[in-house]
């Protein structure tokens, strides 16, 4: 495949996936759970058709579906952000995309789980970012080893913000796999020591080996 064709085809999928996200923020309004139904079957659609599909060809041809749990409205939230008081920078290395910086933003106070740090991008396209790694996190039928990702701003994985200020909608029924969980080729930035919480998370996209069919 030429570069040319393939940035093509990866840009297409972003825009797909925008598209997707605006629909589920749209429908989730109304009804959260009719929002995460449009979310899971829009991601198998694109798992299993697009060109730029994350999954290995064998595991495209086995698959039947991404493992994601039914909707629980308790694991919805809308969130405050705390600004930093003080900047941080990190780097991660991606390998596709060469070392990518974050900024801190400030961090959220989720009940009951505690708290997770919100992150940006420190590039041209900005946008926020927010892994989290939970208690299932690597175990058997549990969430893939290095944690999955709440929001992706910059690639289109927003589920809008709150009503108040400063305030984001955190649902972790959409919690969902980087794309190294399938293909090895991917570096994907993981969690940091800020996200990482000691509870079980056992909504969202989960991880039941490379497939990650049903």
């Amino acid at each position: 495949m030429s570069s040319t064709l393939g940035a093509l085809q990866i840009t297409d999928w972003r825009r797909r996936v925008f598209g997707l996200y605006a629909g589920v923020r749209q429908l989730s309004a109304r009804n959260p759970s009719a929002g995460h139904e449009l979310w899971r079957s829009g991601r198998d659609e694109l798992f299993a058709g697009h060109p730029s599909s994350p999954l290995l060809p064998d595991d495209r041809m086995a698959f039947t579906g991404l493992p994601v749990a039914a909707y629980d409205p308790d694991w919805r939230f809308e969130v405050e952000v705390h600004r930093a008081p003080e900047p941080l920078r990190i780097t991660v290395e991606t390998g596709t995309d060469g070392t990518v910086p974050f900024d801190l933003v400030g961090s959220v106070r989720v009940p009951y789980l505690g708290s997770l740090d919100v992150w940006r991008l420190a590039g041209y396209a900005g946008g926020l970012f927010l892994p989290v790694k939970d208690a299932l996190a690597g175990l058997a039928g549990g969430t893939y080893g290095g944690g999955r990702y709440l929001l992706d701003t910059v690639k289109g994985a927003d589920l809008g913000a709150g009503l108040d200020d400063d305030s984001l909608i955190l649902d972790f029924n959409f919690a969902y796999n980087p794309s190294c969980a399938y293909d090895p080729m991917w570096a994907c930035p993981l969690a940091q020591s800020g996200n990482v919480i000691g509870v079980p998370v056992p909504v969202g996209e989960l991880h039941h080996g490379s497939t990650g069919t049903r």
